[in-house]
């Protein structure tokens, strides 16, 4: 068997088009190039893929089948193409982007979409990494970009911008102590347990939100929510991942007497300063800095 792409375009451009001569206006070819390109076709595969007994060919069943295989095979060839001419043009075939689950999601899916419109040739790693996780990928070249909470010390190998603010506000359970209070002071917060986002590693800055002396490590904000559900601890957590958690409705957001709004943590963007980015990477890296940051809703 010997196919070849010229017939598999002929069998589809037959198909869609109705006819022979359609399809040969279509591809801009000899109407007897087309039907000798489907009639070998038929040949090579041991199936009639047309009914030729009425005025114009009807796809057998075998063709029906075999047209919708010939479809992939052919967007497959383009695709193949268009990741060659990215390659060409100096587009990196993969990029990997660590992200921190502070970083609204809603917000992410806009940034990969244009950069999936963009660059569609991209194959594409998203990672979700906690705090200061994300810049050992970047240092380590593990990840490409990162985004994550601004770090007290940052590596000096590693290049940053800063992205804005994402509130953290106070969430307990409607029957747990903290939500008795309109608003809770400082020495209120440190008698309960506090449910705090944890690294893999024993570092001083998963420490910095800490505020109780009884503290749950737990390594995923949503699992964070589901806990403060259960009345096991109150937690600091992303306003949109509290929001869009399904327990948000049975959560109670005190506010804080200390200071007039939720705890806000600070987002960065970082990239290695000795990493050359290839054309993809640089493009994201400039979206996301053009990219606010959406504001808390009022309560």
């Amino acid at each position: 068997m010997s196919l070849s792409l010229d017939q598999l375009q002929a069998f589809v451009a037959a198909a869609e088009s109705g006819s022979f001569s359609g399809a040969a206006r279509k591809l801009g070819k000899a109407q007897s190039v087309i039907s000798a390109a489907v009639a070998n076709l038929e040949i090579d595969l041991g199936n009639a893929l047309f009914d030729r007994t009425a005025r114009y060919p009807v796809l057998t069943p075998a063709g029906e089948r075999l047209l919708v295989e010939a479809r992939v095979i052919l967007e497959r060839c383009e695709h193949f193409r268009g990741v060659a001419m990215s390659l060409g043009e100096g587009v990196e075939s993969r990029l990997t982007l660590a992200v921190d689950e502070l970083y609204p999601e809603e917000v992410l899916g806009v940034l990969l979409d244009e950069f999936s419109q963009r660059f569609p040739a991209v194959e594409l790693e998203l990672l979700f990494p906690l705090m200061e996780d994300v810049s050992r990928l970047v240092m380590s070249q593990c990840a490409d970009l990162g985004i994550m909470w601004r770090q007290e010390v940052l590596p000096p190998e590693l290049a940053f911008h800063a992205l804005g603010w994402v509130p953290m506000p106070v969430i307990c359970a409607p029957d747990h102590p903290l939500a008795a209070h309109a608003q809770v002071d400082f020495e209120e917060l440190k008698r309960h347990r506090q449910l705090m986002v944890a690294t893999r590693s024993d570092s001083e800055e998963k420490k910095r939100l800490r505020v109780a002396a009884e503290v749950w490590w737990v390594e995923s904000q949503w699992v964070i929510v589901e806990l403060v559900k259960r009345r096991l601890g109150w937690a600091f957590v992303p306003w949109h991942i509290a929001a869009s958690s399904p327990a948000a409705a049975t959560l109670v957001s005190p506010r804080l007497a200390f200071q007039d709004q939720d705890w806000p943590v600070a987002m960065e963007l970082v990239w290695h300063k000795q990493r050359s980015l290839g054309k993809a990477a640089t493009w994201l890296r400039e979206r996301v800095r053009r990219q606010p940051l959406p504001a808390a809703p009022a309560r």
